[in-house]
């Protein structure tokens, strides 16, 4: 390596160590280090460069004698004469202890924060007072609408009419039912209840044959005269359409008093105004006490 490059080399080395390379720089030193044989290294420049920085900051100051005292002073309130760490721990153990007691801090409220909570209950506070107020009206309404609303009445059948009469009425009529003169009622059995003050009774038919209405009905006349008087009263038109017991309501046309005999004809459909009394299905006599 020729003097020149010798020289190069160092003063890389030293811009090195006292202030670093950039990228060229750092190229060329590589290059001149490969080839270099002289026992230069980096470590010994950087050492240098050190020393030489160190000479050129100069004496170092000493510290001013108020600052001196005033460290040694508070010194000597914490080490001993030899300084020892158990001293140390001494020192600090020696020192009266506090009671320590908790106090838990609660963070101070704004008034917007209360008044958040404020607005939150009120409107808690209506809706209870909504969902009551709607119960009752909800009440309200149900109580109108079972007052608007006619509670159903139970039609009572034919036979608890019947029944009713006989334990309600206290002039009621009672006759028998007998066989008339047609060959298929010869069976025929049951009773007939009737009460002058109510205008109300009923027939009840065991064996009485089903008719066909489109053919002929049966018609109940009710006879005042014991003697079974030409024109009696129409007791209206019925027909029957199943077997077993049979109940009717008497529709008498006319008002009837005291009757002595009812007696039930085969008829057209519809009934007529006289019967012929060519077909007396039953006959029911009152009994005289």
């Amino acid at each position: 390596m020729t003097n020149n490059m010798e020289e190069k080399l160092l003063d890389l080395l030293c811009d090195q160590a006292a202030s670093g390379l950039n990228e060229d720089e750092r190229l060329q030193l590589e290059k001149l280090s490969a080839g270099a044989n002289s026992d230069m290294d980096a470590q010994s420049l950087e050492l240098a460069a050190a020393a030489i920085m160190m000479a050129e900051m100069g004496a170092i100051e000493a510290m001013p004698s108020h600052l001196e005292a005033s460290i040694a002073a508070a010194a000597g309130k914490y080490f001993t004469a030899k300084g020892s760490e158990s001293s140390i721990h001494e020192s600090i153990h020696d020192q009266p202890t506090k009671a320590f007691k908790w106090q838990e801090t609660r963070p101070s409220r704004s008034f917007f924060d209360w008044f958040g909570w404020a607005i939150a209950a009120a409107a808690c506070v209506a809706l209870i007072g909504t969902f009551i107020y709607e119960q009752n009206r909800i009440g309200d309404l149900q109580a109108k609408v079972m007052q608007l609303t006619p509670t159903p009445v139970v039609e009572e059948t034919l036979a608890q009419k019947r029944d009713r009469l006989k334990k309600e009425a206290a002039d009621v009529t009672r006759a028998e039912w007998t066989k008339g003169n047609v060959k298929d009622s010869e069976g025929v059995m049951g009773e007939v209840v009737w009460s002058d003050e109510k205008q109300e009774g009923y027939m009840t038919f065991r064996g009485l044959p089903v008719n066909d209405a489109n053919k002929e009905a049966y018609q109940l006349w009710i006879f005042e005269d014991g003697k079974l008087e030409p024109h009696p009263k129409d007791g209206g038109v019925f027909n029957v359409s199943s077997d077993g017991e049979v109940v009717v309501a008497i529709k008498a046309k006319l008002k009837t008093n005291a009757p002595k005999a009812f007696a039930v004809t085969i008829e057209k459909p519809g009934g007529v105004v006289v019967s012929d009394r060519t077909k007396i299905a039953a006959l029911a006599p009152v009994k005289t006490a």
